[in-house]
This record gives C-alpha cells, structure tokens and sequence, in this order.
C-alpha cells in the first residue's frame, strides 16, 4: 500500500525515530502502524528516540586521514566512560571514513546518506550504536580539509580526544613541525591565523575598549593612541596563532618557528568536547539516597 505523509508523521510522533527510518518501518510493515513500531523498537531505533531529549556533552573528538583529505569530527555521548567503548571507538572511525568518502556538505546531509556510499543510513547506525551502547550518541559537527601534494596535515588529539585540532601547512611535507603547529593550538586555542584574518570590526571595538580603559586610568588624551596601538600587539597576541609565542619554544613566535622551516599556516580547526553545550549535572548523594529507598 502506499505511505502516506501523515502516516510517518504518526509513527513519528508515537515512536520519536527518524522520518526515513519511520518510512522504511511503513513499507516493511505494509503500513501497520502497530507493526511498525515493533519493527523499530526491534531495532532499537525506539529506543534510541527515547534518548533524544538526554543531555550528551561529553564524547570524543576524532581525525581521520586518507591521501590529501582529513577530517577533524566531534561525536557527543552522555558520559565520559562510553568513550572508552570499543563500541564507541568503532564509531568514530566509521564517521570518520564516511564523511571522508562522501564529503557531506553538513551534518544534516550526512544522516541521510548511506554509510560508506552502500551501507544502511548514518543516522540508522548510529542509533543502532545508541541500542547497544545505552546512552544518547550523536554527530555534533565535522570539518574536511584538503592539501596540495606539497603540504602537510597536523594532527593532535588531547586528553584521549577531549581536544582535537587538524592544523594545515603548505610549503612542507613534514608531518612533525604540522603537529607541533597543532599541539600549540590545543594549548593556547587561538581564533585566528593571522592579524588579516581578524575582521576591522572587531579591532576597532577592541580599540575603543582600549582607549576607554586608559582613559579612565587617567592618561592623557595626547598619549592614549599610542599606548591604545601598543596594548593593540597584546590583543593580537592573544587572538593570532602567528603572533603567539610558540608553546615548545616560547623565545620564538609561531610565525618564526613555521617560516625557518619554509612553511605557511593555511588554516586550522579546534574543537573542545562539549564548548558551548549545556553539562549534565550530576547529584550523586541525590542518586546514592535514591538507591537506598528502592
């Protein structure tokens, strides 16, 4: 018989799983409503959409690297010890290939596709990984870098992937000085690469909070500019990969250390597990005392 929109909408609505996969139940089930809801709860997608309102800040990021691509992901689960999973190990990596085979514009296209351009849909394997696993897993956000054959990839995962950083240098094929670039970026986590990158907007508002600050020290007008641009060079150090000193040499500038070897940042990616995400909070005496009185 032939599906219906408002028949996926009903089985979304009673089940919480995904529209393709409430689709694909539909058919498998000749539009059973009742049938196919057993058939995902067989799944485990049922299961897994029960978990879809669970807070999941913890999880790993990941890189992955075949030929002139790399791509640095972050996959979110609800605690810290699913990402010593084998499970969840098994995951990463599998995203990993995925998104560098398929090269999806975003995370919303990459659920929709076929694992590995023949598998079963993303979005259905993972929520086959939240089944067997029991926690809320989901792909948070993903970059595809691409080198020339002259070029080098920097990659550097820390505290077992709670930092992930894939750094780009062109002009050199050495692996080593790429990774130094991207354990620097893990360490101090600047936004930019260098002082052009960083918008006229925001260093004129940066100026102006500097010169109201000087200001109020009391330093007279017809000193403020030039104590404003030098105060400027501290920003820029703060904020510019390029203008920072270099963690594993701090008597050189990062700039300095890439150029003797004959190379340029092209550009890099940082992710923290979690920035920016609502943290569960957890109450443990609340837990243990929960315990007792069952």
């Amino acid at each position: 018989m032939a599906i219906t929109a408002q028949m996926v909408k009903e089985l979304r609505e009673k089940t919480g799983a995904g529209m393709m996969d409430c689709k694909k139940a539909l058919q498998q089930t000749e539009g059973d409503i009742d049938k196919a809801i057993d058939f995902l709860r067989e799944k485990g997608i049922a299961k897994a959409a029960k978990k879809s309102d669970r807070i999941a800040a913890e999880g790993s990021a990941h890189i992955e690297v075949d030929g002139n691509h790399a791509v640095l992901i972050e996959v979110n689960c609800e605690t810290d010890f699913v990402t010593k999973n084998d499970q969840f190990k098994t995951l990463l990596k599998e995203l990993g290939t995925h998104l560098l085979s398929q090269k999806p514009a975003s995370v919303e296209e990459a659920l929709q596709q076929p694992l590995n351009g023949d598998g079963e849909v993303v979005e259905t394997y993972i929520n086959s990984a939240i089944a067997k696993i029991g926690e809320k897993i989901s792909l948070r956000r993903f970059t595809i870098l691409e080198k020339g054959d002259n070029d080098a990839f920097g990659a550097y995962l820390h505290m077992g992937g709670n930092i992930g950083v894939l750094a780009l240098l062109e002009g050199t094929t050495d692996e080593a000085v790429a990774k130094d670039v991207a354990m620097h970026i893990a360490a101090v986590n600047p936004r930019y690469v260098s002082r052009d990158a960083v918008s006229e907007e925001e260093v004129n508002a940066e100026r102006e909070v500097l010169k109201t600050q000087a200001l109020n020290e009391g330093k007279p007008a017809n000193i403020v500019e030039k104590m404003v641009e030098g105060r400027l060079g501290k920003f820029f150090e703060e904020i510019v990969l390029l203008e920072q000193s270099f963690v594993k040499d701090p008597d050189q500038k990062v700039k300095k250390f890439v150029a003797d070897k004959g190379a340029s940042v092209k550009g890099f990616v940082r992710y923290q597990v979690g920035e920016g995400m609502e943290k569960r909070e957890d109450n443990f005496a609340e837990e243990v005392m929960n315990q007792v009185k069952r």
